[in-house]
């Protein structure tokens, strides 16, 4: 009797060791991201919508876009983006346009709003929030997230290395004499905003071998005072604004608009964490250093 006792503990001992396995969750992916969430990602994403231009970009390098079910409106590099359906503009989400293309993953980064974020929530759709743009090394650890999701992790580490023996070679390289230098982030009657000295694009012009007159900012805002107080030597600008700024008052007064020392420069180069942030340095260094 007491051996058939024991047989019969031992069979329900057994028995729930193998129903508390079955209990035990696998998953493709799990980590941490710039919301500080856990995200779990149960299987292997097919179907990736990404509302940031960066991340497009970087899937692109890691050979991955042929996941990429959508993306934003505003995601428009490489050309080859023009072959995927668009989803929407940043602000105001148009969740019903997301979740037309089927997605099983959503990358976002820091313009959506979290009252669009916790709507995307309610889906039970994995959501991954990638916030990297107060230093231009936050394209290291972007590349190296992203290449982990796809593992795509050796193919990551090498653009990471080809891209900070690029950037490197910027920072090593010094100057007698630091032309001062102004991004226009933003001008006009709703305020002038530029790079602060926490931001990515001071990085970019400081690699350039410039003197960002935003350097001692913390915030974007920028006052019209300080701007004629530095009146930098070279001012840089979106293409698209050059024009209009160039013949706006007050900024007509500062010696770098009557020298003709405004330059055009891409959006796409200075305006997100990306690996063409590298043309803005060469394109910087190249105009004030110039004999």
């Amino acid at each position: 009797m007491k051996k058939y006792f024991l047989i019969c503990c031992l069979l329900f001992v057994t028995s729930a060791c193998h129903h508390a396995n079955d209990k035990q969750q696998t998953f493709f992916y799990q980590g941490t991201d710039s919301y500080g969430r856990t995200v779990t990602i149960e299987k292997e994403p097919q179907r990736i919508v990404s509302l940031s231009a960066s991340i497009s970009e970087i899937i692109f390098l890691l050979h991955c876009e042929d996941k990429l079910a959508g993306i934003s409106d505003f995601c428009d590099y490489p050309p080859e983006t023009k072959d995927i359906p668009k989803v929407g503009k940043l602000l105001n989400l148009n969740i019903e346009s997301i979740l037309s293309v089927n997605p099983d993953l959503i990358f976002i980064g820091s313009i959506i709003s979290k009252n669009d974020v916790e709507k995307l929530e309610q889906t039970g759709i994995p959501i991954f929030f990638l916030k990297k743009e107060d230093s231009i090394d936050d394209l290291y650890s972007s590349i190296q997230i992203l290449g982990t999701i796809f593992q795509k992790t050796a193919l990551a580490d090498s653009l990471v290395q080809h891209y900070r023996k690029e950037i490197e070679q910027f920072r090593n390289a010094g100057q007698q004499t630091l032309p001062t230098v102004y991004y226009v982030a933003g001008f006009g009657q709703t305020g002038d905003f530029t790079a602060p000295g926490n931001s990515f694009i001071h990085d970019i012009i400081t690699l350039a071998g410039g003197e960002n007159i935003g350097k001692d900012l913390t915030q974007w805002s920028i006052s019209r005072e300080h701007i004629f107080e530095k009146n930098p030597d070279y001012i840089f600008i979106r293409k698209e604004d050059l024009d209009i700024f160039c013949h706006t008052y007050p900024y007509t007064l500062l010696d770098a608009v009557k020298n003709g020392r405004v330059y055009p420069i891409e959006s796409g180069w200075i305006d997100i964490v990306t690996p063409r942030n590298i043309e803005a340095i060469k394109y910087i260094r190249e105009i004030i250093h110039r004999p």
